[in-house]
């Protein structure tokens, strides 16, 4: 800091309100995160009457400040983690998520969503704190599952339900596709899939999104347009029943325990590979080749509920500041709002 003194002039010095060569105090930076935290960024650039750029910089200094006051990295006493990748930037900027699903917080978080980017977390995680590990949640993706697999062998892997349930919604989607490509080249004479009757495009329309939608959420109309399409085509009603079944299934692991969700499951996968729907042939293949995963999440009862929430607070973090030029900042603050470490007023 440049001071003042009456007998050698202006000379540089060490102050115990100030940290070396910074052009604000402690005191200041600690309100400016607390801001950040708690403010959009038209209102903490007003309140403080300084440009975003630099309380990102200021929220970067103060969350290393807590995390050293801390002590450690944050990541000791792991047990049960979910991880997951989100996109916070236009042109396929990601960030990989690391959470506790024990603390239900934010424990680590890097650039980038590939396996140099989770292999990354467990060398800072180190060998010993990694065995410690029992539960991971993820989704079924490679880049995950390849890298847990190869250090934490013992901890049970749990694919995460609702990505389960969207490939039989894929599925719906492909089978809704082909009728619909079935309608427009066949001349209306008729109903049934092969003949169908005038008006079926304009009604598999209207069912797009009850198809995707739980049925009590209908409107009359969608409720209608489903109605008809079971009497008219029969094949997309059982694509659509196929898929609300293993949605089911997941619900009874969450009710009524993992043993009943783990048969109705084998029930699911019987009924998917004689259905004589190739779509929903596949998915039976994919849930077979993830068999382990899925069932260990029916019987443990996890998912990546917990990180798809917070990966939703990390997007409206970056709305409020109308995005980051520098993703250690965004990082940053999404530690100091969504981790074990919070900022606090100085007074």
């Amino acid at each position: 800091m440049r001071v003042s003194c009456g007998e050698h002039g202006v000379v540089t010095a060490r102050v115990g309100w100030a940290r070396h060569e910074a052009r604000h105090t402690y005191a200041f930076e600690q309100v400016a995160a607390w801001c950040a935290t708690q403010m959009s960024q038209t209102a903490a650039t007003g309140l403080l009457r300084c440009s975003w750029r630099t309380i990102g910089v200021m929220v970067g200094r103060v969350a290393a400040d807590l995390d050293a006051a801390a002590g450690g990295d944050g990541l000791d006493g792991l047990r049960r983690i979910g991880i997951d990748e989100i996109s916070h930037r236009a042109g396929h900027h990601y960030l990989t998520v690391v959470v506790d699903h024990d603390t239900r917080r934010l424990v680590w978080a890097r650039a980038g969503h590939r396996e140099q980017s989770l292999k990354a977390f467990f060398a800072e995680l180190g060998p010993q704190r990694t065995a410690a590990l029992t539960h991971v949640t993820s989704d079924a993706a490679g880049w995950i599952t390849r890298p847990v697999a190869a250090r934490a062998p013992d901890a049970i892997h749990c694919a995460d339900p609702f990505h389960v349930v969207r490939w039989a919604g894929e599925a719906v989607n492909l089978v809704r596709r082909a009728v619909w490509n079935q309608v427009r080249r066949t001349p209306a004479q008729g109903g049934g899939r092969n003949k169908p009757a005038v008006g079926d495009g304009k009604t598999i329309n209207t069912a797009t999104w009850a198809l995707r939608k739980n049925p009590g959420d209908w409107t009359s109309k969608q409720a209608a347009s489903m109605a008809w399409i079971k009497i008219n085509h029969p094949v997309l009603h059982r694509a659509w029943r196929l898929k609300e079944a293993l949605r089911a299934v997941f619900a009874a692991g969450r009710g009524a325990g993992g043993a009943v969700a783990v048969d109705l499951l084998d029930r699911w996968l019987s009924w998917a590979r004689r259905c004589r729907l190739p779509e929903f042939v596949d998915v039976a293949r994919k849930i077979t080749n993830h068999r382990g995963a899925i069932e260990a999440c029916l019987t443990n009862g996890l998912s990546n509920g917990l990180i798809e929430s917070t990966n939703t607070k990390i997007r409206l973090i970056t709305r409020r500041g109308y995005g980051f030029a520098n993703t250690g900042n965004l990082i940053a603050l999404a530690k100091l709002s969504l981790g074990h470490t919070k900022p606090v007023l100085p007074t």
